[in-house]
């Protein structure tokens, strides 16, 4: 077990970003050094250690032996599979009103368009605010906006412009929400368990993932998806409720940073001067514009090519999402990690899809549909743990601001294109075009960093080829990094 959490007085979070290769025997930070840092954006990341280092089994979901994690997981738990209703309900609401896929990519679009364009304010506001209290105020208005689509939906009075109007609302609330979110599971576990707990975090999100969508299918079909956003509803108020119960004396809690000039232009410095912050930003870009308007397609396929109706819909979504929750449980077994497994698991991912255009039936393209959730969460977990685990907590809003900013705004543009290209080059190409072009991505960037680091390929005695991303020639933090 643990050691018992200090009295938060006692365990400020340090300004220095959490190494890469901390394992979970780290010291605590009230036994760390200090280690003077001129300014966060100077922070240097430790170098990363081993990645054949594994953590023991009975230490897989490690952070959920802290109570306040424990409590927000609940939360999340039921929030999530909430929220998945109701993005299913949703979708699926705008397509039997409009009859058409690109329509669905605009509801997208509009819930992602905030992040894209706001994104980096609601970094700010995270680094200089209670994490908790931004929690409790944004799930608040999630569950009026919930509720509201709720009456209009039951009532039969729903139109399409009444969901694109609440989804813009809703892209609102996260760009205060995610930052928020992502630096304070800092706060409750501290740095020792943090890859854990995004981890953790990451499978949760996915278990919902997995049960929504199938029992929003289910839903919609028995009674309508009006229900599903009064259960939203009702999960956001749940979550209002389990962070107010949070025991406040056991966070590791963040000194707010000083309002100054620049704040902004300090996290863009950090994010594009750290390979570790770089380029999985790079990455994203790709992936989240391309590959991740996944629901979009599914809702094309279900349709347009498998005609399975709505249940269809929520079992693809389903399938996705178990593939990903075996990811992301996967991702709480890897103790340390590189750059290169970002790029690699990217790879992956895109391949996968891309390949799933070619599948002849249903249950084909459903097997593909879960190797390409497990490639995308390992993906999308490393980048975020690489990410935040090698930038400076004091800055650590701010940058992750700008990582959502690309990870979930790029859904804002991929949302409309998406549904386009189904519409112009048939579902089939849609999903080839958003698995081939983050695949080619993955390799500009692989042989971007393989030059980077002098490349050179040789045959030791055991006749096993120099990892082709393992940086030479310049300093070591970076070599470990890549």
């Amino acid at each position: 077990m643990p050691p018992s959490p200090q009295p938060s007085s006692q365990r400020s979070a340090s300004p220095h970003p959490a190494p890469a290769q901390t394992s979970l025997a780290q010291t605590s930070p009230a036994q760390a050094p200090p280690t003077p840092v001129a300014s966060p954006a100077q922070a240097t990341p430790a170098p990363a250690a081993s990645p054949s280092e594994r953590v023991p089994w009975r230490d897989t979901f490690a952070s959920l032996r802290i109570l306040n994690f424990r409590l927000f997981t609940a939360a999340h738990l039921v929030a999530v599979v909430a929220i998945w209703m109701q993005r299913i309900a949703q979708d699926w609401l705008v397509l039997e009103l409009s009859g058409s896929v690109t329509a669905v990519g605009i509801t997208t679009a509009f819930q992602f368009l905030p992040t894209l364009l706001l994104g980096p304010l609601g970094g700010i506001i995270a680094d200089r605010h209670s994490k908790r209290i931004l929690l409790m105020v944004s799930q608040s208005a999630a569950a009026v906006l919930a509720l509201a689509l709720a009456v209009l939906a039951l009532t039969g009075a729903v139109q399409v412009w009444h969901v694109y109007l609440v989804a813009l609302a809703l892209g609102m609330v996260t760009v205060i929400d995610q930052p928020a979110r992502q630096v304070f599971v800092h706060e409750m576990v501290g740095p020792k368990h943090l890859r854990n707990a995004l981890s953790v975090s990451s499978s949760v999100f996915q278990l919902g993932a997995m049960v929504g969508p199938a029992v929003a299918g289910v839903m919609i079909g028995a009674v309508g998806g009006g229900w599903a956003f009064a259960i939203n509803a009702a999960a956001c108020s749940f979550t209002v409720f389990m962070l107010g119960r949070l025991r406040t004396d056991q966070l590791f809690r963040t000194e707010p940073a000083p309002r100054t000039k620049g704040m902004l232009r300090e996290g863009a410095r950090y994010a594009r001067t750290t390979p570790t912050v770089f380029w999985p930003m790079a990455m994203c870009a790709f992936v989240s514009v391309f590959a991740l308007s996944t629901p979009v397609l599914m809702a094309a396929f279900a349709d347009e090519v498998f005609h399975s109706g709505a249940n269809g819909f929520g079992l693809l979504n389903t399938l996705v999402a178990t593939g990903a929750l075996a990811g992301a449980v996967a991702s709480t077994r890897r103790r340390t990690l590189r750059l290169r497994t970002v790029i690699v698991s990217a790879a992956t991912f895109a391949i996968a899809l891309a390949a799933s255009a070619f599948s002849p039936s249903l249950p084909v393209f459903g097997a593909v549909m879960i190797v390409a959730g497990f490639c995308s969460m390992q993906f999308i977990t490393s980048a975020n743990q690489l990410v935040q685990s090698t930038t400076a907590v004091v800055i650590r809003g701010r940058v992750m601001s700008l990582y959502i900013m690309v990870l979930i705004g790029g859904q804002a543009v991929g949302g409309p294109l998406t549904g386009w290209l189904a519409e112009v080059l048939e579902p089939q190409g849609a999903i080839f075009v958003a698995g081939a072009v983050p695949a080619l991505a993955a390799a500009v960037i692989g042989l971007i960093l393989a030059r980077q680091g002098n490349l050179r390929l040789r045959l030791p005695s055991r006749l096993r080829l120099r990892s082709p991303l393992r940086p030479r020639g310049i300093a070591e933090s970076r070599r470990q990094q890549a």
